[in-house]
């Protein structure tokens, strides 16, 4: 990569660290596992969900965006309904995520637990209400940062790290063929920040993120299901970004689709529920944003396990 492209992209990270604070991961297949945005999804289904994902974004960039993350969530004392007239049991659910994302030299890294309640309204109505709290810890290593100005903080090399609290709060409404969600992340944005270690004004704030969601799962026919789903994300003073996709599944066991993301990529993907046991999806974002003059795209994987699954799912039966 060029010199000047290097000090363009070091001089953005550098803006946006102060200007807006620190974003939370991208990620293209949020629709299939939405307890990574609202933590009232944790327990919805009948076993426990575990997922791991890579995330490599903007290929061909040094120091572009690369996301790792783990994230598992079960029912406690779930029970069906006795019949299709009455309403299923309320029931409990809990989960963790740990995930870690690194940007050039700052290195961002969360571990949270979650619970949720979900209540039956109806016979084929339910809402949920989650919270998440937890640790982030972000650090910049300046051995990696190259200022001009003598007086920058960072400039003393090393690390500058700072341990902030993370609350996260969401509900969800949801049946058989669709959902709506509303969630909010980072909360408490730098207010629990402990243990830090900055040199000068160095800081390193969160940013509070707002998330709504929906989706809504057509059936044209027995095999074929057609699942519109839309996101809308809300972080000032970063400008609304929306995402909007379309998936088409055939027998619950395939499906590709696509999504457009608001001036920065259209994205390509694919899947497949495996077994009752292991799914697997894979998705490309070809970006659209300036980026695409060197950037090769965005890769990710994600690996689903379905774990105390008495009931041998192979298809989520609510986050599909």
């Amino acid at each position: 990569m060029t010199k000047p492209l290097i000090l363009i992209l070091s001089l953005l990270f550098a803006v946006a660290m102060q200007a807006v604070g620190q974003q939370r991961p991208q990620y293209s297949q949020y629709m299939l596992n939405n307890y990574l945005l609202n933590p009232a999804i944790s327990g919805i289904e009948d076993y426990a969900d575990i997922r791991l994902s890579h995330r490599r974004q903007w290929v061909g960039i040094d120091g572009a965006p690369s996301t790792y993350y783990v994230s598992a969530h079960t029912p406690l004392n779930k029970g069906a309904a006795s019949n299709k007239y009455h309403r299923a049991l309320a029931h409990h659910g809990v989960g963790a995520t740990i995930h870690t994302d690194k940007t050039g030299p700052l290195r961002r890294t969360g571990v949270n637990v979650s619970y949720a309640y979900h209540l039956p309204l109806t016979t084929s109505l339910n809402v949920s209400g989650g919270v998440s709290t937890g640790v982030i810890r972000n650090s910049v290593n300046s051995n990696e940062l190259d200022f001009s100005n003598e007086n920058d903080p960072l400039l003393g090399g090393g690390n500058i790290n700072n341990t902030v609290l993370d609350l996260n709060l969401g509900l969800w409404l949801y049946s058989r063929n669709f959902s709506v969600g509303v969630a909010g992340a980072q909360l408490l944005e730098d207010a629990g920040s402990f243990n830090a270690d900055r040199r000068g004004e160095a800081a390193l704030p969160l940013q509070r993120h707002y998330f709504i969601t929906g989706s809504y799962r057509l059936e044209p026919t027995e095999n074929i299901d057609i699942i519109p789903s839309v996101m809308v994300k809300l972080a000032d003073p970063s400008p609304a970004s929306i995402d909007a996709s379309l998936r088409v599944m055939y027998a619950e066991r395939f499906w590709v689709g696509g999504s457009y993301r608001h001036e920065d990529a259209l994205v390509a993907m694919v899947g497949v529920y495996i077994s009752p046991l292991l799914d697997l999806s894979y998705s490309y974002d070809f970006t659209t944003s300036d980026l695409n003059r060197v950037s090769a795209g965005t890769h990710e994987v994600v690996l689903g396990f379905k774990l105390l699954n008495d009931n041998r799912i192979i298809c989520p039966q609510w986050v599909w």
